[in-house]
């Protein structure tokens, strides 16, 4: 996909570390292991019954999309980091999993092939992105796929009102891992708050509804710094204004 010269560069706005292949080693260890056993049920509830197309943005090094595939007839693994994907790629074949796609491309850059998803699932990768490219990236969502189809985000997104910022902010910020062999440290969690971009719900969910998803269910961690949403594209939102987007590029008659 060729895109305008104004767009921004996702493997810049990805972070230096995830490039790195030494952080890709230990990246699953100091996150900590994400089970992925409690969104599979949620993507059994709305309908994923093993002949569906997943497609999983910001793959990493592939925990969701290689618990997905028994479950689904087909995966495709997006990141911008090519690290992430030979890890992706490496234990997809350890394990003998032979429908995982594995795509280097982001949010704004990713261009799908064969028949729309039914499922697009992300895991803390959409806060890489400030809140225009966010609603644009979500379009671009909306717009891939199919007519009743699940997005499943996870994300650190603000659940309070800026004037309990600190209130909220600071004991996040002491509950930090001491050191970075054991987990995010809080001078990570600091560089996180100044040079990403974390959004609140109340900006985030009514920039989902505007484009077309109904939230069929959301759930926010009690400290109010995390947030899960199960979204389906019912095309009740400003279908116009996902429409206009093809192919990740908006059309030339609504240039100014």
């Amino acid at each position: 996909m060729v895109t305008p010269d104004w767009y921004p560069d996702e493997v810049a706005h990805a972070g230096d570390e995830h490039l790195e292949p030494d952080y890709v080693l230990n990246y699953d260890r100091k996150a900590g292991f994400v089970d992925p056993t409690a969104d599979l049920d949620v993507l059994s509830r709305f309908g994923l019954d093993g002949t569906q197309t997943v497609v999983d943005l910001g793959a990493g090094t592939g925990v969701f999309a290689m618990a997905v595939a028994p479950r689904c007839r087909r995966v495709v693994a997006v990141d911008v980091s090519a690290p992430m994907l030979r890890s992706l790629e490496g234990e997809a074949e350890r394990r003998g999993i032979t429908n995982i796609e594995p795509v280097q491309a982001g949010f704004l850059t990713y261009q799908h092939t064969g028949d729309p998803p039914d499922v697009v699932f992300s895991r803390n990768a959409l806060h890489h992105l400030p809140d225009f490219w966010k609603a644009l990236a979500l379009s671009r969502i909306a717009l891939m796929l199919r007519p009743g189809g699940i997005l499943r985000l996870h994300d650190l997104v603000y659940d309070f009102d800026p004037a309990d910022v600190g209130a909220a902010i600071e004991p996040w910020l002491a509950g930090a891992a001491p050191t970075p062999q054991v987990g995010w440290t809080r001078a990570e969690y600091e560089t996180h708050l100044r040079e990403e971009h974390s959004t609140f719900t109340w900006l985030l969910e009514p920039m989902l509804e505007r484009i077309g998803f109904t939230i069929r269910d959301r759930t926010i961690s009690p400290n109010g710094i995390y947030a899960s949403y199960t979204c389906a594209r019912t095309g009740q939102g400003n279908d116009r204004d996902v429409s206009r987007w093809s192919s990740g590029m908006i059309v030339a008659a609504d240039k100014p």
